[in-house]
């Protein structure tokens, strides 16, 4: 398993407080229904999609139980083992050529060991292959380590405030507030925060090449 048990928040969904456990759980609940109906669609035994993601069997029975919120590194392999953009695992897909998305419905999901907070805002459109997110980065947290995605996926950064370390393959720079970046994302890839403050950057990630 090239994933370690740390990458994921593994807390019950019940044992926040009230109001938030509520939304952590709604959520939890359609993260676990997304994973495994992409698995069964694509015939995959929770053994083999271990296998191709490097998350633990037991894991995955975890997340697809809604007793586990993975971490965005943990989902990220997932996604990438499962040939989805990781929003479309957050939400379930919606056929509406416009849509609206309500601040309160927008996904979010929480890393409880590094505080890295990712939401959703982009609609899960069946045959589209763009995430557009809003990332936030505690001072001194970083988002982790998301693997290469597939051939052909391209992401777009845009610093909204704060500086952020990015890491590319083999490659790093650092934006400052009003950087953008653009990169092939078929390499490992994490962010984190080098500034004082929190750090709040744009995130789209285009796999329209590959669809």
């Amino acid at each position: 398993m090239s994933s370690s048990e740390a990458d994921i928040d593994s807390s019950p969904v019940s044992g926040q407080p009230d109001a938030a456990a509520g939304v952590e759980k709604a959520q939890a609940q359609v993260l676990a229904g997304e994973v495994r109906r992409h698995r069964k669609e694509r015939g995959l035994s929770l053994e083999s999609l271990s296998a191709l993601s490097g998350v633990s069997r037991s894991m995955i029975s975890k997340i697809e139980r809604a007793e586990a919120v993975p971490s965005t590194t943990v989902l990220s392999r997932l996604a990438e083992a499962l040939g989805v953009t990781f929003s479309r695992l957050m939400a379930a897909p919606t056929e509406r050529e416009m849509l609206v998305i309500p601040a309160d419905r927008q996904p979010i999901l929480r890393d409880g060991e590094s505080g890295f907070l990712r939401r959703c805002i982009s609609p899960v459109l069946p045959g589209r292959g763009i995430d557009w997110v809003l990332n936030t980065v505690p001072p001194g947290g970083s988002s982790g380590r998301f693997v290469g995605h597939k051939p052909g996926v391209s992401e777009y950064i845009y610093v909204l405030h704060g500086r952020l370390k990015a890491h590319i393959g083999s490659r790093t720079v650092t934006l400052e507030e009003g950087d953008s970046l653009y990169f092939e994302a078929d390499a490992e890839h994490s962010f984190e925060n080098v500034g004082e403050g929190e750090c709040q950057y744009f995130l789209v990630i285009d796999a329209s090449r590959i669809r």
